[in-house]
């Protein structure tokens, strides 16, 4: 590849360096070489003009995803941030939370993960893979929740002091709320997924069809595994297809739009404490189905 030969660097034109630097960098980066990336796209950054905001947003970019293939959470933040501080439009904002969803599930950061899922469930209200994205990682937090307590019964820890040891009744009592808060936000999230992809089929391609029956499948199994009762599926259903309007959803296609005096209501605000006040966890949830268990 002509940009891979040392020649490619005798020129004083700015933007010939910059795209030898930037195409160095993408290979080296498709190819798993990230320091390499890393390197190419620091020397691009130095002959971007100021004027190029596009270029830069894909270098800053890169770099982010090189630091966290290189184990370098922080610095991949930061990049991240400085993308932050950059982004004019709705599209911008969508690919830096999409970034950092990549760098927190690199790392095994499943609550900071979550926090961007949300946010990117806010900003798409529409879009079904958002919505399944954030059920999934809600599942992975009821997996480490349970794991947790695994390794006292392996080592037979059944003692009351012992336990009382590791944590206080009340700390207990808190991990069993929050174990429930994540059940109910996994069940709303494969529940909002499922109306979604529901209303979406209808004018989707065949291979995009099929994408969507798969996961309208595992959607169906996931909620068999967390077996809310029927009238929980249904509360939670009515609340979160009230938005879920033909011509509302047409009319809320945010795409591109610019961030200058653009608001968009929080995940909690939105639908959360909607459902909170519904008073699911009342009567269903993790506790009372072990409680109903023999």
């Amino acid at each position: 590849m002509w940009f891979c030969e040392s020649a490619a660097l005798d020129t004083e034109d700015s933007l010939e360096k910059q795209k030898v630097y930037k195409f160095r960098g993408d290979l080296a980066l498709r190819q798993g070489k990230y320091q390499k990336a890393l390197d190419a796209y620091s020397s691009c950054l130095e002959w971007i003009p100021d004027n190029n905001l596009t270029i830069r947003r894909d270098v800053l970019e890169g770099m982010a995803r090189c630091h966290s293939n290189l184990g370098q959470r922080e610095r991949a933040l930061e990049m991240a941030e400085l993308l932050s501080k950059e982004a004019s439009n709705t599209c911008h904002l969508t690919s830096l939370l999409l970034l950092k969803v990549s760098i927190h599930q690199h790392f095994g950061a499943i609550g900071s993960k979550m926090s961007s899922l949300e946010q990117l469930c806010s900003l798409l209200p529409f879009n079904p893979w958002h919505w399944y994205n954030l059920g999934q990682s809600c599942l992975e937090q009821l997996e480490t929740s349970h794991a947790a307590p695994g390794s006292c019964s392996t080592q037979k820890c059944d003692s009351t002091e012992d336990q009382n040891d590791r944590q206080t009744q009340e700390q207990q009592a808190e991990e069993s709320r929050e174990e429930e808060r994540i059940w109910l936000k996994a069940c709303m999230c494969f529940i909002r997924t499922r109306l979604l992809l529901r209303i979406l089929r209808q004018q989707q391609s065949s291979f995009v069809l099929q994408r969507s029956e798969s996961a309208l499948q595992r959607t169906d199994e996931v909620l068999q595994q967390l077996n809310p009762k029927e009238n929980t599926q249904q509360t939670l259903a009515e609340l979160l297809s009230e938005d879920l309007i033909p011509e509302k959803m047409r009319e809320d296609n945010q795409d591109g739009e610019s961030l200058a005096g653009f608001c968009v209501q929080s995940f909690t605000e939105r639908w959360w404490n909607k459902i909170s006040l519904a008073g699911v966890l009342k009567t269903d949830g993790p506790q009372h189905q072990k409680d109903a268990k023999p």
